[in-house]
């Protein structure tokens, strides 16, 4: 078969000559034929040169051939990918080229491409010659995989017009991109391990089991971005500080990868150690955002930092450019925790400051990171609005409240985003659930009285809570070693207070002298400086912190025996 005679008809072909003789004519009527030669002329007005044929540098140049005057066959032959073409409604086989058959072996001319050309089935490109030839307009199918993956191929299929009655087929092309592919699958296969290896560090640097306090249930969740997104740095944790009292920490670092893994990790290290030292929540952001910028000053990070006080009913917080605490009551109604929120860690130049949200029996708190309520093309107070409505009928467990948070607000395993959601409720204790939760409280005026009073409440306090006769003493010695402690060492006012829950006994005295205690060896002749280190070896564990107004607070526990 001549292929001369239909390949002036390939697509483009006839506007590509149309084109060339469009521009021909141009350069006619202004003049400008291919060269001065052509007009008989050099462009000085002397003779031309007959061996000029063009630039005019005295080197002929030959004439180039029209396409419709190269051998179609012959091009198509030399091709390194893969031709065919099929002719009529059954596609039947009018021509492959040399590569084709050295790639699917010999093709009979005149046979249907579903019987002939059964790797086109394999493919699943039969549908696609359908749809191109009633289309009249060319197709691709991108890295269409031969059955066992051996080979790759990106496909073109060009309707061709035939001069005969049926007057139609396809030109079928296969390039071959099996490297191309290996090479994406290469790339998707390391960038899956880089982002498992950021989601494993990730998770390892998360608490694995969240501390519970007596006087709070909590439970967090956090979910990575999907598959196409690069794992963040939202974290959370829950500290334990004593004497009832719970830090509660929620912070996002601004990155992806295991960079922000890392940052996150090192920032959270740092909140644990910040903590135990029992300074105010604006304190310890405040060390945190010189820390950050040492860490990597080219990476930001955002947090809130709560401390939850059972004797006061409120949560103290400072925020560092983090989005606002939530906290629903007991009849339903939720509210955002106001200012002061400062700009996040890292940027240094600013002093933080503390505020405080109530949180008083039946309530139930919310801290969140952005992934939760931001979303592309809407404003984040949006996002916020429907979190409260979504917390507003949320009920049930602080593990059930976190689901349902997440499903309200549409994360599911394809979010493209980190989200991190912290939920902790006061419970609203009543009956014989009641009993186990007590408080105490004790003024004292100072004076020699002070102390035999402080022995005095705390034997009838501990004796009407009905604890062991072991424990109630434990409990009078510690109240008198740290009233005497703070008669000396410390100024008015004074208190005592006793907290018992169901799981230990809180002993504390708080006066208004900022001096903390610390422990130290008292010398034989010494006749003062052994009061902490009783206070040490009799309680479960103890601790002094400086309080809002100015003074301090020093306190210990006691384990209560398992029943």
């Amino acid at each position: 078969m001549n292929f001369t005679r239909w390949s002036a008809r390939f697509p483009g072909t006839q506007r590509r000559a149309a084109a060339r003789t469009e521009h021909a004519a141009a350069q006619a009527k202004r003049g400008e034929g291919a060269v001065p030669a052509a007009r008989g002329s050099a462009s000085d007005g002397r003779p031309a040169d007959p061996t000029v044929a063009g630039t005019g540098t005295g080197t002929a140049l030959a004439a180039v051939p029209s396409l419709d005057q190269l051998p179609v066959r012959e091009v198509l032959g030399r091709l390194p990918a893969l031709v065919a073409l099929v002719h009529g409604p059954e596609h039947r086989v009018a021509y492959v080229n040399d590569a084709y058959t050295a790639g699917f072996g010999a093709r009979p001319a005149g046979e249907p491409a579903a019987e002939a050309l059964p790797e086109l089935g394999e493919l699943g490109l039969l549908p696609l010659l359908d749809q191109v030839l009633r289309s009249g307009k060319p197709r691709t199918a991108k890295n269409r995989t031969t059955p066992g993956g051996t080979s790759t191929y990106t496909v073109t299929c060009t309707p061709v017009a035939f001069p005969d009655p049926e007057g139609s087929g396809v030109l079928i092309h296969l390039a071959d991109v099996t490297d191309h592919a290996e090479a994406v699958d290469r790339l998707r296969a390391s960038e899956r391990r880089q982002r498992e290896a950021a989601v494993t560090l990730q998770r390892s640097l998360l608490p694995q089991e969240l501390e519970q306090p007596d006087d709070l249930r909590i439970a967090a969740t956090y979910q990575p971005g999907g598959t196409e997104a690069a794992v963040g740095g939202d974290w959370y944790d829950v500290i334990t500080l004593g004497a009832g009292r719970t830090a509660l920490v929620i912070g996002d670092v601004m990155g992806r990868g295991v960079r922000a893994a890392a940052v996150m990790g090192q920032l959270r290290t740092a909140v644990r150690a910040y903590a135990r030292l029992d300074l105010p929540p604006h304190e310890v952001l405040q060390l945190l955002d010189g820390l950050a910028a040492e860490i990597d000053a080219s990476q930001i990070a955002t947090c809130v930092y709560a401390v939850h006080d059972p004797n006061e009913g409120l949560l103290a917080y400072a925020s560092a450019g983090h989005l606002p605490i939530l906290v629903r009551d007991e009849d339903g109604t939720v509210r955002r925790a106001a200012d002061p929120t400062g700009p996040p860690l890292g940027t240094g130049g600013w002093l933080h400051s503390s505020g405080t949200i109530a949180l008083g029996p039946g309530s139930t708190a919310v801290l969140y990171t952005d992934g939760l309520v931001e979303r592309r093309g809407e404003d984040i107070d949006e996002g916020v609005a429907a979190l409260e409505h979504a917390l507003a009928g949320a009920q049930g467990t602080p593990a059930v409240i976190c689901d349902r948070l997440m499903r309200a607000l549409g994360v599911d395993a394809d979010h493209d985003d980190d989200v991190a959601v912290m939920v902790l409720q006061q419970p609203s204790r009543t009956g014989t659930d009641a009993e186990l939760f007590h408080n105490a409280a004790l003024e004292l005026l100072g004076g020699i009285e002070a102390a035999p009073r402080a022995r005095a409440f705390a034997q009838g306090v501990l004796a009407s809570w009905r604890f062991p006769v072991e424990l109630c003493d434990l409990g009078v010695l510690a109240a008198s070693e740290l009233v005497a402690n703070s008669l000396q060492h410390g100024t008015p006012p004074m208190r005592l207070r006793l907290r018992r829950t169901d799981r230990r006994l809180i002993v504390e005295v708080t006066d208004g002298d900022d001096h903390l205690p610390r422990r130290r060896r008292a010398e034989p002749a010494d006749e003062t400086g052994r009061g902490i280190s009783i206070i040490a070896t009799i309680a479960s564990s103890w601790g002094s912190r400086r309080t809002p107004g100015g003074g301090k607070a020093v306190w210990c526990e006691f384990a209560l025996p398992d029943k």
